[in-house]
C-alpha cells in the first residue's frame, strides 16, 4: 500500500536497506542465489522499501526485473514476471540491442509455449536460460510486490530459481501482505521449505517508532507537530507510515475527522474477520488497554476456546497484538472505526459488561477503568465514585497529571442531573482539582477552578484562597499580583497561625525567585518564627530554610548559607513531600550555578535534583526548571552542544508559565551565542508575553539578551533601549544581572562608536557608568563569590568604555584574566578578540595580538559561537592574521585521517552524520529538535572547521573517518 503522493521521507529504514542491500548483492558470489521476503501489515512500507531498495540495486550495477502480483489466482500464470520483462524491455534504448533481443526473445517463447509431454519442468529451464541470457554477466535481481498473491507458476519459479542456476547471480525482493497468509495459504508452505536455504531470509517490517513517527509526520507537514498533535498521530497510527502520512496531511490541510481512505481500509480488514474474530476486535476496541484475558472473555461471553481462536485470528489478521499484560489494537484508529459502526445502545451494552466485569473483580488499580466505563454505559452516580477514588490513587502515586485529569471528570459527573456527590461536596472538588492542575503545570486552569471555587456557595476562607491565588499566580509568572495576593493572605483576619506561616515562607521563596534577597531573608526569618509555633509545619521550615540559606550564601556568608540548604534539603527528602524536594533541589542549583560560580557542581545538582522530581510526577514543573539550570551552567561552562541537548529534552515537557520562562531564556542565551536570530525572537517575545508582571531576577535577564541579539544584528540604538528599560527595574539585589545589563549597555555604545552608523550617546553613557559605581559599591557587601562574578563584568565595562576613546589592551587583559580564572570561555574568548584590537589599532605587539585571535578563534568555534567567530575572522583578515597554522600541503586531504574530525564539538559531530545520510537541514533539526536556521549555523561552521565547501566534501570526510 503506497501513499498518494512519494514525497515524504523514507524515514526508519536506513538500516534495513543497507541491510537488504547486503544480503541480495554484495554477500552474493556469482553463480549463487539469494532472497529476502519482506512481511508486514498493509501500509507499513513494504512497496516503498522495494523501490528504494530496487534503485540502489541498480545502481550498483545489478539488472533489476520489477512486477507485481495480482488478485485474480492462477489465472495469468507467470504474470510478474511477464510484466517485469514488459518494462524492462519498455526501459531499453538503442543502444541496448543484445539485451532487448534477449528480452524479446523470452517474451515470444512465453507468448509460443503450448502444453508439450516436457511439461513445466523444461518451461522453467527456458526462463532460467533466457534470464542468463538478459543478464549478460551482471548480477540479476527480482523484486516482485504482492507475493500474497502469487500464482501457482510463478510460486514454482521461485523454488527452481533459488535452487541454483549454474553461474547466474541472482536475487530475488518479494514483499507479503503479512495478515493475508491465513489458514492453508499456498505461499506458507513456499516460504516455509525456502527458509531452509542458507541465504534466503524473511524479515517482518515492523512499524515505525515513536521518533520516526514524528520525524514523518513533521516531513508531510513542513514543520515539527505540537506535542500533542504528535501524540495524537503516534496513538492513532500505530507507527504505520501510510497510516501516518494521512493523518499528516489532514493535519496539514486542516482537515477534521477520518479521511474516508483510512476508514474504508480499517473496515475491509475488520470484515474480513472470522465471526467471533469481529466480535472479540469490538470489545477490545471499547476497553481501556491493554485489556486482560480474563477481562476480555467476561465480556464477549464466549467459550474459552472460541476466545483463544478468536484472538489468535485477529493477531494474524494484524490488529490486535498480544502480550503478557493483555491484548492492543495495533491502530487506535480501528476503535475510532468501529466506534461509529455500533449503535449507541450496542455501546453503551459493551461498557455496562466491562464495568460489572471490573466490579466482580475490585483492585485500586481498576478505579480509573471502572469510572470509565460506568460513565459511557449512562451510570454518572456508580462512575463519580470510582472517578474520586481513581484521582486520589494517583495523587499517592504522585501522578498529577492523571489526578487533574480524573478531578476534572469528577466535577463533569457531579454536575450530572440526579448525581448526589457522596461523602463530597462541589467545593471540595474543586479545590482537589485546581492543585493537582497546579501541580502538573496546568497553571490556567488552576486559576480557573480557584475562580469558581471563590465564587460559590462553599464560603471558603479569605487567607486561603489568597495563598492558593498567590502561589497559581507566581507559577504562571505573574509575580506582582501573587506578591500582593500574600501580603493580603497574611493581613487576612481569618488567618490561622499555620496558614500565616505558609503565606510568609511562600512570600520568601517569591521573593528569593524576584533577586530580592535581603528581603527573602527577613520573611524566611519571620516565617521561620511563625512555624516553631506550630506543630507538622515541615514544609514552611523546608521553604523558608532554603530561602534564608540562599538569602545568607548571597549576602552573608557562602558557607553558611550552603549548610542551611542542604539541611533544608535533607528535611525535605525525609518529609517526602515533593514540592518541598523539588524546591530545596532548586534554590541549591540556582545558587550554585549562578551567584557562587560552583558551576560543575550546580549543573550535577541540578541534573540530579531534575531526576528526583520527575520520580516525583513533577516533571513538567519542577523537572523543568531545574533542567533549565543545567543549561545555563553548561552555557557558561562552555559546553554548548550538551546544554543544547537538556534544553531539547525539557521542552518535550511543553512546560507553561514560569517553568516555561526559565527555560525559554536558558535557549535563548544558546540561539543568541550561535546567532540565531529568528529562534532567539522567538523566545524572547514569548517570554515578555509570559512576564507580564514578571520581577527583575526574569525581566533583567530578557532585556539584557535582547540588547544582546540587537548587537549582533548591528542595531545598536535597540541594544541601548533595552538596556535602558533594564536600569528602570531597581528593586532587585542581584547585583550579578545588573552587571551583565551594564555590560551590555556600555558594549552597545562602544559598538556604535566603532560602526559609527549610530551617534554615541553621552547621557546614557554617563548613567551606565554611574550604576557600574553603584553596583561595585553594593558588591562590596556580597559574599566574596558573588563579588568575584560581579568583577568580571566590571572589568568588561571599564574595558567598554575605553573604546569610545582609545581602546586599551591593558584592561582587556585584565577581563581575559577574571574570565580565564573563573573557567568562563566565552566573555575569555570576546575579551581576547577585544585586547587584540586594541594592540593593532596601536600598531605594537601584531605577534601578540596574533596569538590572541587564534586562542579566541579556536573557543569561539569549539563553542559554536557564529557571530563572535564573524567577528574575529574580519579582524583577523585585516590584520592579515592567519587564525590556523595549515600544512604546507594545504586543503583537507592533506591532514591525519584520524585528527580530522576533531576540531568538531559533539553537536556537530551528529550534525554531520546526519548530513552524510543525505538529509536536509529541515528532516535534521527535526531529528534533533532544533532549529532549521541553527542546523543551517551549525553546517556553516562544519565546513570551516573542515575546510570544505559542500555538503558532498564534508560527508566524505565524515565517512573516511567513520571508524575512528
Amino acid at each position: 500500500m503506497a501513499s498518494d503522493v512519494d514525497t515524504a521521507p523514507l524515514v526508519g529504514r536506513a538500516d534495513l536497506v543497507t541491510t537488504v542491500r547486503s544480503a541480495l548483492l554484495d554477500d552474493v558470489t556469482q553463480g549463487h542465489t539469494a532472497a529476502v521476503f519482506l512481511t508486514g501489515e498493509s501500509g507499513v512500507g513494504k512497496t516503498r522499501l522495494l523501490r528504494e531498495v530496487g534503485a540502489r540495486l541498480r545502481d550498483a550495477g545489478a539488472l533489476v526485473l520489477t512486477g507485481s502480483c495480482l488478485d485474480i489466482g492462477d489465472a495469468s500464470p507467470l504474470h510478474p514476471l511477464l510484466q517485469a520483462l514488459r518494462r524492462l524491455d519498455a526501459e531499453l534504448t538503442g543502444s541496448q540491442a543484445r539485451t532487448s533481443s534477449a528480452v524479446r526473445g523470452l517474451l515470444r517463447m512465453f507468448a509460443e509455449e503450448t502444453a508439450g509431454p516436457d511439461g513445466a519442468g523444461a518451461l522453467l529451464e527456458r526462463v532460467s536460460r533466457g534470464l542468463h541470457l538478459i543478464a549478460e554477466g551482471r548480477p540479476l535481481v527480482l523484486v516482485l510486490d504482492d507475493l500474497q498473491w502469487v500464482d501457482r507458476s510463478t510460486r514454482q519459479l521461485l523454488l527452481y530459481l533459488l535452487a541454483g542456476l549454474g553461474d547466474l547471480q541472482l536475487s530475488v525482493l518479494a514483499a507479503v501482505r503479512a495478515e493475508s497468509l491465513q489458514g492453508a495459504h499456498p505461499l506458507r508452505r513456499v516460504l516455509t521449505e525456502l527458509r531452509r536455504l542458507r541465504t534466503v531470509r524473511v524479515l517482518d517490517l515492523a512499524p515505525l517508532d515513536r521518533a520516526g513517527t514524528d520525524r514523518l509526520a513533521a516531513a508531510v507537514v513542513g514543520r515539527p507537530l505540537a506535542g500533542e498533535a504528535a501524540e495524537l498521530v503516534w496513538r492513532r497510527s500505530g507507527g504505520n507510515p501510510f497510516v501516518v502520512e494521512e493523518l499528516a496531511r489532514d493535519l496539514r490541510d486542516g482537515r477534521d475527522g477520518l479521511s474516508d481512505t483510512l476508514r474504508e481500509i480499517f473496515l475491509a480488514r475488520v470484515d474480513a474477520l472470522p465471526r467471533h474474530a469481529h466480535t472479540v476486535v469490538h470489545a477490545v476496541a471499547a476497553g481501556v488497554e491493554p485489556v486482560e484475558h480474563w477481562l476480555l472473555a467476561r465480556v464477549v461471553r464466549l467459550p474459552e476456546e472460541e476466545v483463544i481462536e478468536a484472538v489468535r485470528a485477529a493477531v494474524a489478521h494484524r490488529l490486535l497484538v498480544s502480550a503478557d499484560d493483555g491484548y492492543r489494537l495495533r491502530h487506535r484508529l480501528v476503535a475510532e472505526v468501529l466506534e461509529h459502526e455500533l449503535l449507541p445502545a450496542e455501546r453503551a451494552a459493551l461498557h455496562r459488561r466491562y464495568a460489572e466485569a471490573l466490579t466482580a473483580a475490585p483492585a485500586e488499580l481498576h478505579q480509573a477503568r471502572l469510572a470509565h466505563h460506568w460513565r459511557l454505559a449512562g451510570e454518572p452516580a456508580r462512575a463519580l465514585p470510582a472517578a474520586m477514588a481513581a484521582a486520589r490513587e494517583a495523587e499517592r502515586l504522585h501522578g498529577y497529571a492523571e489526578a487533574h485529569r480524573h478531578w476534572s471528570v469528577a466535577l463533569q459527573l457531579a454536575a450530572s442531573p440526579g448525581v448526589a456527590p457522596p461523602d463530597v461536596d462541589r467545593v471540595t472538588l474543586l479545590r482537589h482539582a485546581a492543585e493537582a492542575a497546579h501541580h502538573c503545570g496546568e497553571h490556567a486552569r488552576a486559576l480557573a477552578l480557584l475562580e469558581e471555587l471563590a465564587a460559590g456557595d462553599g464560603d471558603p476562607s479569605a487567607c486561603a484562597l489568597h495563598i492558593r491565588r498567590a502561589r497559581y499566580l507566581a507559577a504562571a509568572g505573574r509575580s506582582a499580583p501573587a506578591e500582593a495576593e500574600y501580603q493580603r493572605a497574611l493581613e487576612a483576619a481569618d488567618c490561622t497561625p499555620r496558614e500565616r506561616a505558609t503565606a510568609a515562607a511562600h512570600l520568601a521563596e517569591l521573593l528569593l525567585h524576584l533577586g530580592r534577597y535581603a528581603d527573602a531573608g527577613r520573611r524566611s526569618r519571620e516565617a521561620l518564627e511563625l512555624s516553631a509555633e506550630v506543630p507538622g509545619s515541615t514544609s514552611e521550615v523546608v521553604l523558608a530554610s532554603a530561602a534564608l540559606g540562599f538569602s545568607e550564601a548571597y549576602l552573608e556568608d557562602p558557607d553558611a548559607g550552603l549548610a542551611v540548604m542542604r539541611r533544608a534539603l535533607e528535611t525535605a527528602e525525609r518529609s517526602g513531600r515533593p514540592e518541598d524536594v523539588a524546591c530545596a533541589y532548586l534554590h541549591l542549583a540556582e545558587l550554585l550555578t549562578g551567584p557562587l560560580n560552583v558551576l560543575e557542581e550546580g549543573v550535577v545538582v541540578a541534573r540530579r535534583g531534575a531526576e528526583r522530581v520527575a520520580e516525583l510526577g513533577l516533571g513538567r514543573t519542577y523537572e523543568t526548571r531545574l533542567l533549565a539550570i543545567a543549561t545555563n551552567g553548561l552555557f557558561r561552562v562552555g559546553q554548548w552542544a550538551e546544554a543544547e541537548k537538556v534544553v531539547a529534552a525539557a521542552l518535550r515537557h511543553r512546560p507553561s508559565g514560569a517553568d516555561a520562562v526559565e527555560l525559554l531564556l536558558a535557549r535563548c542565551r544558546l540561539s543568541v551565542g550561535y546567532g540565531d536570530i529568528e529562534a532567539a525572537d522567538r523566545d524572547l517575545d514569548a517570554v515578555a508575553t509570559v512576564l507580564a508582571g514578571g520581577g527583575a531576577r526574569h525581566v533583567i535577564p530578557l532585556l539584557t539578551l535582547r540588547a544582546g541579539l540587537a548587537m549582533w544584528q548591528g542595531r545598536h540604538d535597540l541594544a541601548r533601549q533595552a538596556v535602558q528599560r533594564g536600569l528602570t527595574e531597581s528593586r532587585s539585589d542581584d547585583v550579578g544581572i545588573l552587571a551583565a545589563l551594564v555590560w551590555h549597555g556600555l558594549r552597545a555604545e562602544a559598538e556604535a562608536h566603532a560602526s559609527r552608523a549610530v551617534a554615541v550617546d553621552p547621557t546614557a553613557v554617563r548613567r551606565l557608568r554611574e550604576v557600574a559605581d553603584r553596583v561595585a559599591r553594593k558588591s562590596e557587601h556580597a559574599a566574596r563569590p558573588v563579588r568575584d562574578v560581579v568583577d568580571g563584568f566590571l572589568a568588561l565595562c571599564a574595558a567598554e568604555v575605553s573604546r569610545l576613546e582609545s581602546s586599551d589592551p591593558e584592561l582587556w587583559a585584565r577581563s581575559v584574566a577574571q574570565w580565564d580564572r573563573r573557567h568562563h570561555p566565552y566573555p575569555a574568548a570576546y575579551s581576547r578578540l577585544r585586547q587584540a584590537e586594541a594592540l593593532l589599532a596601536r600598531r605594537s605587539r601584531s605577534a601578540t595580538a596574533a596569538k590572541l585571535l587564534r586562542q579566541a578563534y579556536e573557543v569561539a568555534q569549539g563553542l559554536g559561537a557564529v557571530p563572535l567567530t564573524s567577528e574575529i575572522r574580519t579582524l583577523a583578515g585585516r590584520a592579515r592574521v592567519s587564525l590556523e597554522d595549515r600544512p604546507a600541503t594545504g586543503g583537507p586531504a592533506a591532514r591525519a585521517a584520524g585528527d580530522e574530525l576533531a576540531a568538531l564539538t559533539a553537536r556537530e559531530r551528529e550534525v554531520l552524520a546526519a548530513v552524510a545520510e543525505g538529509l536536509t537541514n529541515r528532516e535534521i533539526g527535526q531529528r534533533l529538535f532544533i532549529s532549521e536556521r541553527t542546523i543551517g549555523v551549525h553546517v556553516s561552521h562544519i565546513f570551516d572547521k573542515l575546510q570544505v565547501r559542500t555538503r558532498v566534501q564534508a560527508s566524505a570526510i565524515f565517512l573516511r573517518n567513520k571508524g575512528d
